[in-house]
């Protein structure tokens, strides 16, 4: 880039405390679009009257504010969505509801109505349900269902059809129709039928994949934390629970839980009621959570536990891990996720993830692009520590 814009871009990185000097056309002032980006960069990361942005900032005068008024709120949404691309959008959004605490104005349908939906927003909305007014309720309602959508599109395909494979794999015949035929297992186990002057195996034995049939074949149980820190993980592990839900092969539980226990499974059907049955905040028992499913857990050896937590235990933490270690020695396969999201690494109880890989049981952060895969090898039986391992996972 030139001169000029690289100092256009530090004058609105920087903001008014920048001084003269920093200006796109070699300092005679910002033009009129610029002037607008830098006033709905100021009313947010110039509140604290600095002048600068954040920790940039020198001694010059606030320039801007969005106080606690819902239509200049609405108006600056209206702004940011017009200069910046939506993912911008979004992370502005949530630095001005933390920033400026402005989820009492999430209250009001109008101003609802102006925000760029995303899953940070959605968490937001959950943790206000209790409180909010009848008036809001339909739009949030709405803000939560286009998120929703969003995120089925993202994921239903590839889970279903990752799930689909993993089941199919996992139910063997020795009578394969020529389409059904696994190949590496077949040659595998007919090595000693090799015939050196064809140089080939001539199988006497074939391995195939079996069909999926209308039966059962593996029971998944999602525990999902919902204290306030999990609020992304509670809105992806909402819609996988949803989409397993609909595969007839699985038969899937969803267990929500803080210091209590809510059993969503009834309202698997339709994410977003799963969503709205959900109260973010709150203490965390994960032990009573995981006595509950303990007890939906029929047939150890085909369940898939998946506990998504950041395991900070304000209940009993030795019976938790003694629970957990007696779900894995009957031969449920049970996996800890510190977090189900895009978020990054996340804050987590270190000791107590040690103490479950001690046992055994994987703890990592997945994204949810990665989470079909991941239930994929746990019905096939995979080695997921190792899995997680190569793909980088357990750093996080």
């Amino acid at each position: 880039m030139d001169e000029a814009e690289r100092l256009r871009r530090w004058r609105l990185l920087l903001g008014a405390a920048a001084g003269p000097g920093l200006e796109g056309d070699g300092g005679g002032g910002l033009g009129d679009r610029d002037s607008a980006i830098d006033a709905a960069l100021a009313a947010l990361y110039d509140a604290d009257g600095s002048g600068g942005r954040g920790a940039a900032g020198g001694g010059g005068p606030r320039s801007g504010n969005l106080a606690a008024s819902a239509p200049t709120v609405a108006r600056w949404l209206g702004d940011i969505r017009k200069y910046f691309p939506s993912t911008v959008v979004q992370v502005m959004q949530r630095d001005a509801i933390d920033r400026l605490q402005l989820r009492q104005l999430l209250l009001e349908p109008e101003m609802l109505g102006s925000v760029e939906p995303d899953v940070h927003l959605v968490g937001t909305l959950l943790s206000l349900n209790k409180i909010m007014p009848e008036t809001t309720k339909a739009t949030a309602r709405q803000v939560v269902t286009q998120v929703v959508a969003e995120v089925e599109r993202r994921i239903a395909l590839r889970t279903r059809a990752a799930v689909s494979g993993a089941l199919n794999r996992a139910s063997r015949t020795r009578r394969p129709r020529a389409r059904d035929i696994d190949w590496n297992k077949t040659i595998a186990a007919n090595l000693s039928r090799y015939v050196p002057s064809h140089k080939t195996v001539i199988p006497e034995r074939l391995v195939g994949y079996g069909r999926r049939q209308q039966v059962v074949a593996r029971d998944v149980v999602l525990a999902i934390d919902q204290s306030g820190s999990m609020a992304s993980s509670v809105v992806y592990a909402s819609v996988f629970g949803a989409v397993l839900a609909s595969m007839r092969s699985l038969r899937t539980s969803l267990v929500v839980f803080d210091t209590a226990v809510a059993d969503l499974t009834p309202l698997l059907a339709d994410p977003v009621d799963v969503l709205f049955g959900t109260q973010l905040g709150g203490g965390t028992d994960i032990n009573q959570a995981v006595a509950y499913c303990q007890g939906l857990i029929t047939r150890p050896r085909d369940t898939i536990l998946v506990l998504i937590s950041d395991l900070y235990e304000g209940g009993d933490a030795s019976s938790l891990l003694s629970r957990l270690g007696s779900l894995r020695a009957a031969g449920v396969s049970v996996v800890a996720l510190l977090a189900l999201s895009d978020d990054g690494a996340p804050s987590f109880d270190a000791s107590n993830a040690a103490a479950l890989g001690a046992l055994g049981i994987p703890a990592f952060a997945c994204t949810p692009d990665a989470f079909p895969d991941l239930l994929a090898l746990a019905i096939d039986g995979g080695d997921i520590a190792a899995w997680a391992h190569r793909g980088d996972l357990a750093a996080r």
